[in-house]
């Protein structure tokens, strides 16, 4: 099936497996602190934005699903690992993470949730020093970097 909408935003799983696009502006975008939530993405919170599931669309690929309760399901790529997804079962939208966004910077959290899971460490944790890749480059230095990530969406 094709779609002959243009997306307002797309993204991605790492590899470039799996692909989507969001056909309306996000409504809601925050980041959960719940302990499911913080396994799920393997980070301290899960940032997230949502659109209704008809403003929504899996372009290339199928991500695999898990069943995380008996109320919600998420998505990520069987490839390489990325979570794009968390929806709760009985409400008509979606909420797609937002690094896996294209351009995650297109959207703001504006809300959290699950606050009393929130880690006692993050404030500490974003205040501390800063230190750029190119500062600090990896065993090899950053000339023997290779990406395998899908350009689509990759950095910048």
């Amino acid at each position: 099936m094709t779609d002959d909408r243009t997306p307002v935003l797309a993204g991605g799983c790492q590899c470039g497996a799996v692909r989507y696009a969001l056909y309306a502006t996000p409504e809601r975008t925050g980041i959960c602190h719940c302990r499911m939530c913080q396994r799920a993405v393997g980070g301290p919170f899960f940032a997230a934005t949502d659109v209704a599931l008809e403003d929504f669309a899996w372009t290339r690929g199928a991500p695999k699903t898990y069943r995380s309760s008996s109320i919600a399901e998420r998505t990520f790529c069987a490839a390489c690992g990325t979570p794009l997804s968390f929806r709760y079962l009985a409400e008509p939208r979606i909420s797609i993470t937002i690094t896996s966004l294209d351009d995650p910077a297109a959207v703001t959290p504006a809300e959290q949730y699950a606050i009393e899971s929130r880690l006692p460490w993050l404030d500490a944790a974003l205040r501390a020093k800063g230190v750029r890749v190119a500062d600090d480059p990896p065993p090899g230095g950053l000339d023997a970097l290779v990406s395998h990530q899908s350009p689509e969406g990759a950095a910048r």
